[in-house]
């Protein structure tokens, strides 16, 4: 990997030995009437703040995820080579992210989202080039952040929700987002491997505040 930072190699190095298991508790089908998609879980790095990773807020007039931070993704297309094609075409799509700006590191395990039937593969990239992102349709998505990962690690800041369900998983209150399901799973398991998570109040358990997709974890 070209010019990579020295925080990025322990995570590299731990993904590498990576399972679905580390990310979610459901077995992965093996791929029968699912269908595939991908997600950009890109990390940058800024002077004043460090590292950080970008995800987006879903418009509040959505009808599925409305509202809802996440990573730029979807469903692959039949133009997409793979689901390394289809993570980059949707941060570009969603947010104008430009590919060339951008260095694919890993995938991570394909993961399975039981309420939309979507097999996930995240895809790690380094941005190597920032430029400035934003809604690129604010109909679709109505805000972008990057997310440093000292504000992730910051134990005030992390906490559990319950899902009408009684599922109950990771949040992080950040931003003024609340981070949870599929997207703080993800995040929440990449800050252990990367060695960057701090011990936080696993029993700061709250109500999920308003009606969402159903979670995964």
């Amino acid at each position: 990997m070209s010019d990579l930072p020295d925080w990025f190699e322990p995570l590299l190095t731990r993904l590498g030995d990576s399972e679905a298991g580390d990310f979610t508790r459901l077995p992965t089908p093996d791929g029968e009437g699912q269908r595939q998609s991908a997600v950009l879980v890109l990390f940058g790095e800024q002077p004043d703040s460090g590292p950080d990773i970008l995800v987006l807020q879903r418009a509040a007039t959505m009808r599925n995820h409305a509202g809802q931070p996440a990573f730029p993704g979807g469903a692959v297309d039949p133009t997409d080579i793979d689901t390394v094609a289809c993570a980059l075409r949707e941060a570009e799509e969603e947010v104008g992210l430009d590919p060339a700006t951008v260095e694919v590191v890993a995938t991570l395990p394909t993961l399975w989202i039981p309420v939309s039937n979507f097999l996930v593969t995240p895809v790690v990239a380094w941005w190597r080039s920032p430029h400035p992102v934003g809604p690129a349709d604010p109909a679709e998505v109505a805000r972008v952040e990057r997310l440093p990962i000292r504000d992730l690690v910051d134990p005030a800041n992390r906490l559990r929700v319950r899902h009408p369900s009684g599922w109950i998983g990771p949040a992080f209150r950040i931003h003024d987002m609340l981070v949870w399901g599929f997207t703080a799973g993800v995040v929440s398991t990449l800050l252990e491997l990367g060695g960057w998570a701090v011990e936080w109040p696993t029993d700061r358990v709250e109500e999920l505040p308003t009606p969402g997709a159903a979670p995964v974890r």
